[in-house]
């Protein structure tokens, strides 16, 4: 027999969301989601349950017979469940904050400084989510989140804290050549770049006046850690983060290898539900994250 394992639970709220509203978009703007990651998660749902849960035709969005038994099945057992949770956080008189944080904000900022919130507030329990290595959207299963995104978010508490800055670095040992190479380093040195930013070096160089580099090797990465780690170890020349890398300076494990940085349009925000200003435990995260990280590149 066929063991069926369960779904994450944020699947099955994202498909009675969709399921109540017949629209992905709609979910989407109930969900602070992009339609396209309401779509892509019902289709996780649907190929973890190896089941189509929805007709989709052009203008409409239909529910299939098993989309109409789960949607009443599953809906009022995640009502419970959320009564449940609230029964027994209140009887042991703790909080829950759910938090979702750009892995390397994560890691660099937010946890080497949490004991102090953790000490203002030891009543309270932490739920941190790392998984998107760029959110740009708030999620409905979150309390507060950090986003980063040109705009601010609509609809939403948001508090701007710094904005995205990439700085040039290597390891102490490459930044040796390029003090002998000069500008030529960025065109015979490899170039690291985070793969979000495939253009980051052309746009670093146009910036402070230098033509292109076109580098003797060019090493994408998926993640703002791994860029990092890569220019640590002397794999090549890295932009990375200068609100987020300044332990790394600090401790000589990168070396600044050209004053000028690159502006990017985008920022990090602070973000929340208006409706969950009110709740101490949310207002506690808040306004230490406020005093902790607004302007903290500068």
């Amino acid at each position: 027999m066929r063991v069926v394992r369960s779904p994450p639970l944020r699947l099955l709220r994202v498909f009675c969301v969709a399921a109540r509203r017949l629209s992905f978009k709609a979910a989407a703007e109930e969900l602070h989601l992009t339609p396209s990651a309401v779509s892509h998660q019902v289709l996780d749902l649907e190929d973890q349950l190896e089941v189509r849960l929805f007709v989709r035709r052009t203008r409409a969005l239909e529910l299939t017979a098993a989309g109409h038994r789960l949607l009443e099945e599953v809906e009022p057992l995640l009502a419970r469940l959320d009564e449940a949770i609230g029964r027994v956080a209140k009887q042991g008189k703790r909080s829950t904050v759910r938090l979702a944080l750009p892995p390397f904000f994560a890691s660099e900022l937010f946890i080497p400084q949490l004991t102090s919130l953790l000490d203002l507030r030891p009543d309270l329990d932490l739920r941190i989510e790392t998984s998107d290595p760029r959110p740009a959207a708030h999620a409905a299963t979150d309390d507060v989140s950090i986003v980063l995104t040109p705009e601010e978010p609509a609809g939403l508490q948001a508090h701007r804290l710094f904005r995205l800055s990439l700085i040039p670095v290597a390891s102490p040992e490459l930044a040796q050549r390029v003090d002998e190479l000069g500008a030529a380093a960025f065109s015979e040195l490899p170039l690291i770049m985070h793969r979000a930013w495939p253009l980051v070096w052309r746009d670093w160089a146009q910036a402070i006046g230098l033509p292109p580099p076109q580098p003797r090797q060019a090493i994408e990465l998926d993640s703002t850690h791994a860029v990092a780690r890569a220019a640590e170890r002397g794999v090549g020349l890295a932009l990375v983060p200068a609100g987020l890398t300044r332990s790394w300076l600090e401790d000589g494990a990168l070396v600044r290898v050209a004053a000028a940085a690159l502006d990017t349009s985008d920022w990090f925000y602070l973000v929340y539900r208006p409706e969950d200003s009110t709740r101490p435990e949310v207002r506690s995260v808040v306004d230490w994250t406020l005093r902790e990280f607004a302007d903290v590149d500068e």
